[in-house]
């Protein structure tokens, strides 16, 4: 029996429905994939039929999200800022709120500017390649201790055309050693405490864990970076982290405990305390 896009979309929504609020996202992404088009064009022509093929891959990938499996992972891919990221098991999938780390950097980013950036734990890129591609002139460092992770996000460098960063491979601040004139570090490190609930739902439960987990107050990586990055940057360079929710309180301190200046914090789109910003001293 065929049956149409419309037909199709609805039946995959209504299986969805008890288990993810996305449920109509996620049915119209699935199926987009599967026909190779954009989901304009699902509502372009709602009565086009599947064939056969079509209608068995489609069920398939709707009974593997209905367990739990991310559609990231079941498409290989996520938008992020204006990039189609390719995504895998080894690296995180690259979240909306993780934008505004790069709003808040570019701020500060002049148009022109020639500046070294770097972009720790670099995962599947985004963060990187979307800095890369707004300020053409700077040229960023993408570092992960994965290398698999780094793969990817060569991968993503070459599917956008961004040529204007450096992959390496390292341990947070490792992948450094040679660099004392940073003119910005940015993170999306670990932050989540190693018995946090949330880790045992939702899409993270098909993520690494070592990109997630931070130790018992999900603060070691965090730590880490904001104590090793002051000597990497040059006089004046900036430090911007995304945290949790819950920890603006404690990346304050821990910045200033650092010595850091000119520390600012901001908010997500769902009013959540998220990005951390601080300055080293002239």
């Amino acid at each position: 029996m065929s049956t149409t896009i419309q037909q199709s979309l609805l039946s995959a929504t209504q299986r969805l429905a008890d288990q993810h609020d996305s449920a109509n996202l996620d049915a119209e992404l699935l199926l987009a994939h599967v026909l190779h088009q954009s989901r304009a064009w699902l509502y372009t022509w709602p009565e086009h039929k599947l064939d056969a093929q079509q209608r068995d891959l489609f069920n398939q990938l709707v009974q593997r999200r209905a367990q739990g499996e991310p559609v990231a992972h079941l498409i290989g891919q996520q938008a992020f800022w204006s990039l189609s990221l390719q995504v895998t098991t080894d690296t995180l999938i690259p979240r909306p709120e993780t934008e505004l780390l790069v709003e808040k950097s570019l701020e500060r980013i002049p148009q022109s500017a020639t500046w070294r950036i770097a972009d720790l734990g670099t995962g599947s890129g985004a963060i990187a390649l979307a800095l890369a591609k707004e300020r053409l002139t700077c040229q960023l460092i993408a570092s992960d201790k994965s290398m698999a992770a780094l793969k990817v996000a060569k991968e993503n460098a070459r599917r956008n055309q961004i040529e204007n960063v450096e992959f390496r491979h390292g341990d947070w601040l490792a992948a450094l050693e040679d660099e004392s004139q940073i003119d910005m570090i940015v993170s999306n490190p670990p932050y989540i405490k190693h018995d946090d609930p949330h880790l045992q739902q939702g899409d993270v439960r098909f993520e690494p864990a070592g990109a997630l987990q931070a130790g018992t107050q999900g603060l070691d990586d965090l730590q880490r970076i904001i104590e090793d990055a002051l000597p990497r940057l040059k006089p004046g360079g900036w430090l911007l982290l995304e945290h949790g929710y819950d920890q603006k309180a404690a990346v304050i301190r821990l910045l200033q405990q650092a010595g850091y200046e000119q520390i600012e914090d901001y908010p997500d789109l769902a009013d959540q305390p998220r990005v951390a910003a601080g300055c080293k001293p002239l």
